[in-house]
């Protein structure tokens, strides 16, 4: 029965964390976004994000976040959230859900405590500026 079971895999399908200046902050901030660097549109997307770890002993999580897109294009960029600095000190998760066709794909992203950095970032695709990727 499980072996009937296909569970398809995400490819193409990534979250970048970019730092861009905020003018309601008056300073840079990260921000996150789902690229779709597939020949495939997605729909129905459903992004559910929280940040959880431990600070000092303390075991510290955020409440969830959810987000909804009707639509994503092929080879294309939305911007999901903005992420407090306060909470790069803990594991950032997005559990990302999404239609190709009649075809369901899920994947958790995670950016690892402290893994949002200026010294981890590299060129995201399609938007052409650093950022910190997680595939």
């Amino acid at each position: 029965m499980k072996k009937d079971i296909t569970i398809p895999e995400v490819e193409n399908v990534f979250l970048a964390a970019v730092k861009e200046w905020n003018d309601d902050f008056m300073d840079k901030v990260w921000n996150v976004y789902l690229i779709n660097d597939s020949d495939f549109d997605l729909d129905s997307v459903m992004v559910v994000s929280k940040a959880f770890g431990t600070i000092d002993g303390e075991m510290k999580k955020t409440s969830l976040l959810r987000h909804a897109f009707a639509q994503i294009p092929s080879v294309s960029v939305v911007k999901v959230e903005m992420i407090e600095t306060s909470v790069l000190e803990l594991n950032n998760e997005f559990m990302v859900t999404y239609f190709i066709g009649n075809t369901l794909y899920d994947k958790k992203f995670i950016f690892v405590k402290g893994s949002i950095n200026e010294q981890d970032v590299e060129e995201v695709p399609i938007l052409f500026v650093g950022g910190v990727i997680v595939k």
